[in-house]
C-alpha cells in the first residue's frame, strides 16, 4: 500500500525537484499527486513500497537539516551583504498589489465586526 512521505502544499519548486532527486538517486519507486485543479486533493510524495518508508525517512529529514543549515547562511550572507529584501522594499515593489490586499484584509475585519455588532441588536 502507498504510503505518504512528502507534502508538496507550500513547497518551492527547488526543494520538491530535490526530493525527487533525492528518491530517485537512492532508488527509492515513488508517485506524485497534485492538488487537483480545485485544491482539494493532496499533493504529495507517494512511497510506492512501504518497506522503503524508514529508508526514505532517514534520507529526506538529512536532507531537510542541511537544507535548514543552507538556508540559514544564504539568508545570513544577504543580510551581510544587504541584499535581503525588508517589508518596506517588498511593498515598494508592488504598492498596488499591496493596497488591494489591505483594503480586502479591512473590508473582511469591517464585514466580521458589524456582523457581530448587527446580531447583537
Amino acid at each position: 500500500m502507498a504510503k505518504i512521505l512528502f507534502r508538496l502544499n507550500g513547497v518551492s519548486d527547488e526543494e520538491a525537484n530535490d526530493v525527487r532527486e533525492l528518491l530517485a538517486n537512492h532508488a527509492i519507486d515513488f508517485y506524485e499527486t497534485s492538488a487537483g485543479n480545485w485544491g482539494v486533493s493532496i499533493a504529495a510524495i507517494w512511497l510506492k513500497n512501504d518497506d522503503q518508508f524508514s529508508q526514505a525517512r532517514v534520507l529526506l529529514d538529512a536532507y531537510q537539516k542541511e537544507r535548514v543549515i543552507r538556508m540559514r547562511e544564504e539568508y545570513a550572507q544577504l543580510k551581510r551583504e544587504g541584499k535581503n529584501k525588508t517589508f518596506l522594499q517588498a511593498v515598494s515593489q508592488k504598492p498596488v498589489s499591496f493596497a488591494v490586499h489591505l483594503a480586502l484584509a479591512m473590508l473582511v475585519i469591517y464585514l466580521s465586526i458589524q456582523l457581530v455588532f448587527d446580531l447583537a441588536k
